[in-house]
């Protein structure tokens, strides 16, 4: 396979005949491949050699360096036995796939055909970005898995809170569907299911087959017929049309109201919800059988207070938005974006930034004074939070009676500062370094001293 730019690895091994007989082997089936040096930023998707004598957290901190970068794809290939405890560890750590070169047939073929689908990946989350904002890690990761379950076959579930883009990601999984021909996605909001015509809103029905059906039509599942069909809100779906929607589903056969015809109909289905439908399968509320139907592939969209470091630019992206608004904007305006609590997630962002861009006027930058009266922040609230001088004191006090220096006491207030920090930024180290007004890197060796997040071997 030839690949349009080189393919970087890292050397975590001491068997050093085996990794150039390796490296001989990929090169000749077309890879370019170039080592990389420590710390060295990294690009793209590349190979990380290890073995059974491999220092895991050393190799899960490499990981995590190379992971900083938006399109890394990190590919574990070990060139001896290892451990299943190690496996499952590095893939927590980040990496994308593990395998032992020696343990498979064709690793040439399995090396360059993850290769290839990376690169396809990347390129096509980052194209997706521009519609679906974000830079976060969080956020590329679950770009990354819908692009991957808009390339398979299988029946969508997308779950998260309300206001995380649920309908726009199921709208770009039937975009990104590379079935030939498909046809178009229908969308059904089930919430407004109206009790006695929801049967005809999925599956249509006859003329005369109840009162004012004027006219035979066609439901849902019709329309959606060689296409996608979105059931939004899956968990408002009544009970009793979960076994008809099931038999549509599962036998591809459906029925009219009022009608004893059985037709037809292929659909892919993507479904979303803000409920927990595990739960609700536990109180008899929804059928267990049809979620493991729809629940073929589950997405979980994170909520906007674990992705803080995407306020900005999607913040940036509304203010766009809002009839070409191209005025600069404030950087004090920015800093209240990141501030503020978002339950209703982006969606609330978004009306946010629309009031605030509505109460511009002129042709100067958009200012905090742009910023509505009802949205400014609860300043009584905000003062009861910070500490009184006479708390400090006492809790000093107590350190001091406990034996403590001035260093030691100072070095437990940084840690707990740390700490506070990071937790308050769901674990964005960027964004805690700002807060804390020090460099990012302080925060990787703090979170790698900590001993629950250390990775070791079983």
């Amino acid at each position: 396979m030839a690949t349009p730019c080189p393919v970087w690895f890292l050397p975590f091994t001491l068997q050093n005949s085996r990794l150039a007989e390796i490296i001989i082997q990929l090169e000749k089936a077309g890879l370019n491949l170039q080592p990389l040096r420590a710390h060295a930023p990294a690009s793209g998707a590349g190979i990380l050699f290890l073995d059974v004598d491999s220092s895991l957290p050393a190799v899960v901190e490499a990981v995590a360096e190379l992971r900083t970068a938006p399109d890394a794809n990190v590919l574990a290939v070990s060139v001896g036995a290892l451990p299943s405890p190690s496996t499952w560890a590095l893939l927590r750590g980040g990496v994308s796939d593990v395998f032992s070169w020696f343990d498979v047939d064709r690793p040439v073929d399995i090396v360059t055909s993850r290769l290839r689908y990376w690169q396809h990946l990347n390129a096509t989350v980052a194209d997706l970005q521009r519609r679906l904002v974000g830079r976060s890690q969080r956020w590329r990761d679950a770009l990354r898995q819908v692009v991957d379950m808009a390339l398979s076959n299988c029946q969508v579930l997308i779950t998260g809170e309300s206001g995380t883009g649920k309908e726009l990601v199921a709208q770009e999984i039937h975009r990104l569907d590379p079935r030939p021909g498909k046809r178009d996605c229908v969308v059904v909001d089930c919430t407004n299911l109206i009790p006695g015509l929801s049967g005809s809103e999925l599956f249509g029905h006859e003329k005369g087959a109840f009162t004012n059906a004027i006219s035979a039509r066609d439901g849902a599942v019709a329309l959606a017929h060689e296409g996608t069909l979105f059931l939004d809100e899956l968990g408002e779906l009544p009970l009793p049309l979960q076994a008809e929607f099931l038999r549509a589903l599962q036998e591809g056969t459906y029925k009219r109201v009022g009608s004893n015809t059985w037709r037809q109909a292929r659909f892919r289905l993507v479904s979303a919800t803000n409920r927990d439908l595990l739960a609700e399968v536990q109180k008899g509320t929804f059928r267990q059988d049809l979620y493991y139907r729809v629940s073929g592939w589950t997405c979980h969209l994170p909520p906007l207070r674990e992705r803080k470091e995407d306020i900005v630019p999607l913040a940036e992206y509304f203010f766009t938005q809002q009839h070409g608004l191209r005025q600069p904007v404030d950087r004090q305006v920015y800093d209240f974006l990141q501030l503020r609590d978002y339950p209703g997630n982006v969606r609330e962002l978004q009306q946010l930034i629309t009031r605030i861009a509505s109460k511009h006027v002129g042709e100067g930058p958009i200012t905090i004074g742009d910023i509505p009266r009802s949205d400014w922040p609860d300043f009584a609230h905000l003062g009861a939070a910070a500490p009184t001088a006479d708390e400090l004191e006492a809790g000093v006090t107590t350190l001091l009676y406990q034996g403590l220096g001035l260093k030691e006491i100072k070095d437990q207030v940084t840690e707990i500062a740390k700490k506070v920090a990071i937790n308050h930024e769901s674990g964005n180290l960027k964004m805690a370094a700002l807060r804390l007004r020090c460099s990012e890197r302080i925060l990787q060796m703090h979170r790698r001293d900590e001993p629950e997040t250390q990775l070791r071997l079983a």
